[in-house]
């Protein structure tokens, strides 16, 4: 009998269950997808199977895969000033903060500075250091279901104590309060009629200095600041009402408690503002971004902080050091986005396309009673799966439809194609959709098609 010969593909997934760390997040699925190139809104496995994506990797890169204009500004730095050490400067690093500050200034009339790093997580516990300096203090409240890093400080701050549990015992970790979540309020109100219940149960912990917050004599707060997503990110794009956080400074404005605005994942115009905190009337003390400030070509983020938090009066050289925050490659690119951004017409296009993929979605919802809650804020878009009630979390219902799509057999569009779906939310039955800014409204109908195919295959299993 002839022995079956073992493909490329099988010898190296051998070879990653031998060597590789399985810590990183790959192995959400049983056998994992390897793909071989990416371009636009697709990506492509060794057999050329095209894949749809419509998360293009968490958001960082918005602006499409192999984006020739960003592309080429990597390659010609390559050229020109591939390494540099980050104690000394270059142009592009001084443009690039430049550019950053600027458009902050116009759009929040503050005066502030860029620091820069390399991912997510480190912008983060530079915050963190910032809000220590400034406060001497390191209480902070932050959001049940948010995300800001697995790095330790970052997981502190991190609302899920899965991240935490085997690294022991973290007794800075954050004071979580409720999101606005209105879909699954926490208090059993409706949002049509709640008058934001959640922020007065919020400011309730301010009566008293029984409630361990606060000292009513002095109205020193223990509490020194507050990291926010405007829109929650693996919580599962939650859109809070638009009045929520305006209603929320005034209470942490009298306690001089800082808002920390973490863009990392919606910043960049996801949400059709170059930062989703514009929607909600407010402006921060620290802005925390990164990820599609390169496209994804090469980790860079940082902060943006108000000019008395971060001036080199209070935050001077060696605060803080990584070896390659502010590299070339990473501003090179970050630069050209800067540059493109002005260019193109995101804050049209990015709403208009949202609007059309919602009600696309909104159209599968009527069809489908285990689709609970569709809702979006530019192209930051939520699919919430359910059971038949249309509002109890169905995970096994997500997560078939995950490795459907990653099997690269659905055959809308007369051929086999695959699906790229990132899931997210408390209960991780929600699609959070976050497709490249150059979507168009051709693919947009076939993510739509792909996607009812896997959800009728998915429902079949079932």
């Amino acid at each position: 009998m002839k022995m079956k010969q073992k493909t490329l593909n099988d010898e190296l997934l051998e070879l990653e269950a031998k060597y590789c760390s399985w810590g990183d997040t790959v192995h959400y699925v049983e056998k994992p997808t390897i793909f071989k190139r990416a371009q636009g809104s697709y990506l492509y496995d060794k057999d050329g199977v095209e894949y749809l994506d419509l998360q293009m990797w968490y958001s960082a890169a918005s602006f499409g895969y192999k984006n020739e204009r960003l592309n080429n500004a990597l390659t010609a730095q390559v050229d020109r000033l591939p390494q540099l050490a980050c104690q000394y400067l270059h142009e592009e690093k001084v443009r690039l903060a430049a550019s950053l500050a600027q458009r902050i200034e116009r759009t929040f009339e503050e005066k502030g500075r860029i620091h820069f790093n390399v991912g997510g997580s480190s912008a983060i516990e530079d915050s963190l250091k910032l809000v220590r300096n400034h406060t001497g203090r390191n209480l902070v409240f932050a959001f049940m279901g948010g995300y800001h890093g697995r790095t330790l400080a970052a997981s502190a701050i991190t609302s899920s104590f899965r991240y935490r549990e085997k690294f022991g015992h973290f007794g800075d970790r954050a004071f979580f309060v409720p999101f606005p979540y209105c879909f699954r309020c926490p208090y059993d109100k409706k949002r049509e009629s709640c008058s934001l219940y959640c922020v007065k149960q919020f400011e309730r912990l301010f009566e008293t200095e029984y409630y361990s917050i606060v000292n009513k004599k002095t109205k020193a707060c223990e509490f020194v600041a507050f990291y926010i997503e405007p829109v929650q990110g693996t919580g599962g794009y939650i859109i809070p009402p638009y009045e929520y956080f305006s209603e929320l400074k005034k209470i942490i404005d009298a306690y001089n408690i800082l808002l920390v605005d973490d863009e990392i994942q919606m910043g960049f115009f996801r949400t059709g503002k170059f930062w989703a905190i514009e929607h909600f009337n407010v402006t921060p003390d620290i802005i925390v971004f990164g990820k599609a400030l390169t496209n994804g070509l090469n980790p860079l983020s940082g902060i943006w902080a108000k000019e008395e938090l971060i001036s080199p009066d209070v935050f001077p050289p060696g605060s803080t050091h990584s070896t390659f925050s502010s590299n070339t490659l990473g501003t090179a690119v970050g630069l050209e986005v800067m540059k493109l951004i002005e260019d193109e017409n995101f804050a049209t296009d990015v709403p208009k396309n949202g609007k059309y993929f919602i009600s696309r979605l909104k159209r599968l919802q009527k069809k489908y009673s285990q689709i609970g809650d569709v809702d979006g804020i530019g192209l930051a878009l939520r699919v919430e799966m359910c059971q038949k009630d249309g509002y109890t979390p169905n995970k096994e219902l997500t997560d078939t439809m995950v490795e459907i799509g990653l099997s690269g057999k659905l055959t809308s569009g007369g051929k086999n194609r695959g699906l790229i779906l990132d899931v997210g939310g408390y209960y991780k039955n929600v699609f959070t959709l976050a497709p490249s800014f150059y979507i168009t409204e051709k693919e947009i109908d076939l993510g739509v098609a792909l996607f009812e195919e896997a959800l009728l295959k998915a429902i079949r299993q079932s």
